[in-house]
Order: C-alpha cells, then structure tokens, then sequence
C-alpha cells in the first residue's frame, strides 16, 4: 500500500526537517537522486538539456547538472527566468562546466525543472514554447509542470513526463495524473510525517484481502450476492453483473429480475427470481444497471434499500436516488452503502466534479453516509470516515459499454463475503482495470470480454502457491 502527501503536509515536514539539516543539504540530496536516475535513463547517451524555472524546482535541476556534468555528461540548461534562477545551484553548474543557452539543441533527455510543488496552472507561454519544441524523453523533478501536484488536473500546456524523480514522500499527483515512471528518492522525511491524506493500493493488498475458500466454508458462509439489475430493454447489465460477482469469489449469486431469462441462460449457476421478494436472503445486493427509472425500478430500489445488508448503488439506482430524493428514506440506518458514478451521474447526485476528483468524492460521501467511488482513469474511492483510495489505470481499455456493470458485481461479491466497504470497493476497482489491460492486450476490448478475463487478473494478484 503506498501512502501519498498533499503538498501542504510535504512543504510543512520539509521545513521542520531544514530547520535540522545544513543548508542545501536537502536540495543536493534531491539533485543527486534526479542525476542517478537521469544517468539511468540515458543508457550510454550523454547529452542533457535543463529546463530551469525559478526557486527551488530549478535549483534541484542546476545541482542535478551539476552532477552530471562531474560524471561526464554534457549538459545544458535554459534558465526561463534568469534573475530568480537558484544563485548556488547556478554557480555550481557553471563551475563543473555547464552551459547556459537561449535553447536547447538536440540531447538525449530533457529534465523539467520548471515549477514544483508550488506550482499551480497551465505553464507560462515562455515555458510551453520550449516544452512544445521538446523530441527528447522528459524527467520531471518532483511532478510534471502545468500539472497540478494536488488534484493532477491539466488546464493548459504541460509537460508530459516519462520519469518523474520525487523526493521523501509520493504526492497526490503520483496517482492522479500520468507521471510516467515514478522514482522516490529517500532525503530522511519519513520521520516528519504523520499518516498519509490518500492511499493507493497495491497487487499485495489486494492480494491478501480477495476472499478465499477455506476447508470449513460453503457457498453460504463465503456471502451470497444479490443482483437487481437490468431489464427487458438492457439485460446484458444483468447477465454481466452476475456473472462479474459469480466469478469474482466462490459464494453464490441470486438475479432477481426481469432478465431472468437471459442470466438463467448464460449463467445457470445464479439463482433466478423475477422479483427481489421472491429473491431470498442475501447479505449483498447490486442494484441499478440496466434497471430503469420508472416507478417498478424504484420500488425495487427501496425493497433494497430497506433489506439491512450493504448495497451498491450503480448507474440507474443513482439517477433514481438524484431525481427523487425520498428514496433515501428507505435506506435502513447503518447499513454500508456504495455509491458507483461516474462525472455525469455524480453531477447529478452530488454536484459538478470539478478539477479536484478526491475532495468531490470525499465531500459526497460525507453528505450520503456512503463510500463513493468517483469512476475515471483516476478512479477515487472515498469514505465518510475520511479515508480515501487512488487507483490509477494504465490504459483506458475499460472504458466501453457495460464496463460498469461488471465492476458493480464486483463490488456487490465482496460486500457479501465481509469485505469493509471502502477495500471492497477500492480492490474490485484495481481487478476490473487489470482485467481490463489483460482482456485487452493493446486492443479494443468488449465488457464481455473484459468479464472473461476476471479470473484472470485475480490469479494475478493473488497467485496460488506452488
């Protein structure tokens, strides 16, 4: 599980940190990290060129030079702003032979030493002129400038990172925003640091949580998922849905429906009602894909609602509980709720989204009680304890019809088996993107076929033991 630091919270330990250390020890610490990691990047080529802005961000990139041009690397640096360009690290360049010029000519790697953590906004014109010329690999010194290192939003010309070299601790934008490969270099933070604002799991964490059969367990005691999901226009969603939360562990799944038909036919494993009163206990339900608005499909929501077991709430049931707020009503107090929209729906559920995805999720899932998994390539699972989870896809392959729905029977399977809301959420989320990438494999995949690959992707990150 990897831990991540607003920038508030980093600039805060970095300077109680300073207040122990020699002057420029910590920003010599960093530049030596970005230098090995920018040697490591270039193989055997040799030419570097800086893109130096003022303040600290381009002193960790002068010193870095500095470092390079000791190892014999011939390096070069445009200083964008020369009259706050860092007087040390500067002197330092020019001392092992570095040079500055009005543009960079051809190098082998480019390091973005433009803005750092402070840094907010698109970059200035000067520095996206330079950026938008760039053919070389970019190293970005702590997050890539003109991406926002707390929300990693993008509102104009950035640099487009394929390392970034970040010290002490990962921020936000490590896991919001496409950073390319992230290296932490250790400068002694650790110790000036509390808990961190946002977590992104790893294949180990959710290797350990995915629930497994022991010798005692039966398809009762391993949870027995409910699906009300949809209809006569849409069954796809119901055979996905139930097929996502049958392969997801090794309990049971009851449909309930007016798909039953059609789940019946692909999955005989389910057992197929055509109501939820008829459906029989479950300690789960999914409800909402495919369902419909009208006023069965909320009736089957408040049946759900009110059935004192957790609930996610996706797509349909969403909508429903935005346009009739009554709905609420019928949720028993207590009971574990997870909410599933994605920008649309959650707009009119809870409100634009805006550029910061992890304060409107965590702000909705203060306002309903609920866990709320904001869906995007930076999916955002927050809960109203104030914990909050990052998962980052590699590719946007999951992104095709039904895709949702698969990821609701996810949810809905780890619920039953006993999972806190906030990890089942957060672990199916990083299944259905792996599952996603392996359906895929460089193409266009269906949801079906994504569906397919869920056992897949949980063999991968819980492997059997040889």
């Amino acid at each position: 599980m990897r831990g991540l630091w607003t920038t508030a919270r980093v600039r805060a330990a970095e300077e109680r940190l300073m207040g122990r250390v020699p002057t420029g020890s910590l920003m010599r610490r960093a530049a030596f990290g970005v230098a090995v990691a920018a040697a490591d990047v270039l193989g055997g080529k040799r030419r570097v060129g800086l893109l130096v802005g003022a303040g600290n961000n381009g002193g960790d990139a002068l010193w870095a030079g500095y470092y390079l041009r000791r190892r014999g690397f011939a390096v070069s640096a445009v200083l964008l702003d020369p009259e706050r360009a860092h007087a040390e690290g500067l002197a330092a360049f020019r001392r092992a032979g570095g040079r500055v010029v009005d543009r960079l000519g051809e190098v082998d790697l480019v390091v973005d030493g433009i803005v750092g953590l402070s840094g907010r906004g698109p970059l200035r014109p000067a520095a996206a002129e330079h950026v938008a010329h760039l053919d070389a690999p970019v190293l970005a010194v702590d997050s890539p400038s003109g991406v926002d290192p707390d929300t990693g939003a993008v509102d104009g010309p950035a640099v487009r990172a394929a390392v970034t070299v970040t010290f002490g601790c990962l921020k936000p934008v490590h896991a919001l925003a496409d950073c390319g490969e992230v290296r932490l270099v250790d400068i002694g933070l650790g110790p000036e640091l509390a808990g961190p604002d946002l977590l992104e799991l790893d294949v180990d964490d959710v290797g350990s949580a995915w629930p497994v059969p022991g010798p005692t367990d039966d398809k009762y005691t391993q949870g027995v998922t409910g699906v009300a999901a949809g209809s006569a226009t849409y069954p796809g969603a119901g055979v996905l849905a139930t097929g996502a939360a049958l392969l997801a562990t090794s309990g049971m799944v009851r449909y309930a429906g007016a798909a039953a038909e059609a789940v019946r036919a692909r999955w005989p494993e389910a057992i197929c009602t055509g109501t939820t009163t008829d459906a029989g206990r479950v300690q789960s339900w999914v409800v909402g894909p495919g369902l419909g608005t009208g006023l069965g499909a909320e009736d089957v929501l408040r049946t759900v609602l009110g059935a004192g077991v957790p609930v996610c709430a996706d797509a349909d049931a969403i909508t429903m509980l935005a346009n009739n707020p009554d709905l609420w009503d019928a949720r028993d107090p207590g009971t574990p709720l997870v909410l599933t929209p994605h920008d649309r729906e959650f707009e009119r559920l809870a409100g634009e989204v805006g550029a910061d995805r992890v304060a409107a999720a965590s702000r909705a899932a203060v306002r309903f009680g609920a866990v709320v998994l904001l869906k995007g390539h930076a999916t955002v699972v927050a809960g109203p304890d104030g914990r909050v989870l990052v998962n980052r896809a590699r590719t946007s392959w999951a992104a095709t019809a039904g895709s949702g729905d698969v990821l609701s029977g996810l949810i809905g399977a780890l619920l039953a088996a006993g999972l806190d809301p906030l990890l089942a959420a957060g672990c199916a989320a990083r299944v259905h993107v792996l599952a996603a990438e392996l359906a895929a494999d460089g193409a266009p995949v269906t949801a079906g076929a994504l569906l397919a690959a869920v056992p897949d992707a949980i063999r991968a990150v819980r492997p059997e033991p040889k």
